[in-house]
């Protein structure tokens, strides 16, 4: 995994140009005030007809047992990516992410898609939108599935929205098991290319449409035919 520290000050301009053309952004820690660029050998994406969606998950998803809501509270979902939890002790998001990525989503070029339940932010997941790309960038959960069925409802957004790359950055097991694969530097790049020289519309679902479970589902099939 190549990395280079950068020597200047990251605007959210540099930061859409890094992204449409292979690079990103993290931190050491979250208390490290600097930022290194980082461009992966292998690079993690979700094929958008191959989600892995178990029985479990899809009835889960159909159940609606979670209200999603996208781009509701952008705060508190990057405060929950960047909590430790469970198996993951530090993170990443240090307070120049938080501030970048804010006016990102001020900008309309981040978005959320969160999990709720009974009132209360159950999971969710944040990332980057260019072109026909969704860059994934971080996600969590505090109730069983939440994060899952938050990315059954981007992955369906995406495809609803014409959308053809959805990026995980890396591979993780839980990923994996999900559907995501790990493509070359040179089959990204190719991927990348052409996702960015279209235009994905992420709000082919309407802001104010709260989207079904088995509407989502049904658009995830759809790309399988």
């Amino acid at each position: 995994m190549a990395k280079s520290r950068n020597d200047f000050q990251i605007t959210t301009d540099i930061l859409l140009r890094a992204y449409s053309i292979g690079l990103f952004p993290m931190a050491e820690s979250a208390d490290d005030p600097n930022l290194f660029w980082v461009d992966p050998e292998l690079r993690g994406v979700f094929p958008l007809d191959r989600l892995i969606v178990s029985r479990s998950l899809a009835k889960t998803v159909r159940s609606d047992r979670f209200e999603i809501r996208v781009d509701h509270d952008f705060p508190a979902v990057i405060d929950a990516c960047a909590s430790a939890y469970e198996d993951r002790e530090k993170t990443w998001i240090n307070q120049r992410i938080r501030e970048l990525y804010g006016q990102l989503f001020d900008e309309g070029h981040v978005h959320t898609v969160e999990a709720w339940r009974d009132g209360a932010l159950a999971g969710g997941l944040y990332g980057v939108h260019i072109g026909a790309a969704f860059f994934g960038e971080s996600m969590f959960h505090r109730v069983t599935d939440a994060s899952k069925v938050a990315l059954v409802h981007l992955a369906a957004r995406l495809v609803n929205g014409g959308f053809s790359l959805l990026d995980s950055q890396f591979v993780t097991p839980h990923l994996a098991s999900l559907g995501a694969v790990e493509v070359s530097q040179r089959t990204y790049r190719s991927q990348l290319a052409e996702a960015v020289s279209r235009q994905g519309n992420f709000w082919a679902w309407p802001r104010s449409f709260r989207v079904p479970g088995a509407e989502a589902l049904r658009a995830l099939t759809l790309r399988r035919i």
